[in-house]
């Protein structure tokens, strides 16, 4: 009876998403949690401000 330990493996679940998450912590924009919320306000501020200036009559 063999029984495979390898040391340099972790669950085979988890690994794949490890992997993931390092290789994307690299790339992309890094935008704050804050800047999104802000984004998302204003966004929307200005959808619901914009039928005072353009009326759909």
């Amino acid at each position: 009876m063999a029984v495979a330990k390898d040391k340099n493996e972790g669950f085979s679940s988890s690994a794949g998403l490890m992997r993931y998450f390092d290789s994307e912590d690299a790339k992309g924009i890094k935008v704050g949690p804050r800047t999104v919320i802000a984004i998302a306000i204003i966004f929307t501020v200005v959808i619901a401000v914009l039928p005072v200036f353009f009326p759909m009559s």
